[in-house]
């Protein structure tokens, strides 16, 4: 089955499920977009992964990561394999320390957050993206390859102030500001 490369757009809260959030994917080559329903403490391991925080001690996933290091493991991708009633199914692809490879069960939210620990591309396949795959008015540019704030230029991170201002997502705009605020100092 042929894979398609997804990148992370976006990261919020979820109008449709609230107490949730949505990650939202989008084809690296074309503009069809997969929200994926994910609980809190999964959103703030992906969104610690994003802003590259430093936590004084290894959360869950950093903690995996360091062990699977330790084994000499080499995570190369995650797959997004299938949705079955509304879950999303995924695996971690690598290869162990003696060659061989490996196709390891995961949580959709959990195999993302280690991809991004990992630097790794994210794939999905036909099948799922035709199912769930919305396509974009346009391609997006609120992420585009920008992995961290640290990536955007001062004027992008204003103009991004302002959007999330509009939204009443004070949060975000806290950590828009800090970021900007960093930027200037250094």
């Amino acid at each position: 089955m042929k894979k398609i490369e997804v990148q992370i757009i976006a990261l919020s809260d979820s109008l449709s499920s609230p107490g949730n959030y949505v990650l939202i994917l989008e084809e690296t080559e074309g503009e069809r977009r997969i929200p994926v329903i994910i609980g809190a403490l999964e959103a703030q391991a992906i969104a610690i992964a994003l802003e590259r925080m430093e936590p004084a001690r290894p959360l869950t996933h950093d903690l995996f990561k360091n062990v699977l290091e330790q084994l000499n493991f080499k995570l190369s991708s995650v797959v997004i394999q299938r949705l079955e009633k509304q879950v999303f199914y995924a695996t971690l692809e690598g290869i162990d320390a003696a060659g061989n490879p490996h196709s390891i069960d995961s949580r959709t939210s959990d195999a993302v957050a280690l991809a991004i620990r990992f630097a790794v591309p994210i794939y999905t396949n036909e099948s799922v993206i035709s199912i769930v795959g919305d396509l974009a008015e346009s391609k997006s540019e609120s992420f585009s390859g920008k992995r961290s704030y640290s990536d955007y230029s001062v004027e992008e991170l204003e103009a991004l102030l302002s959007k999330v201002l509009e939204k009443e997502d004070y949060e975000s705009a806290t950590k828009i500001r800090d970021a900007i605020a960093r930027k200037k100092e250094g």
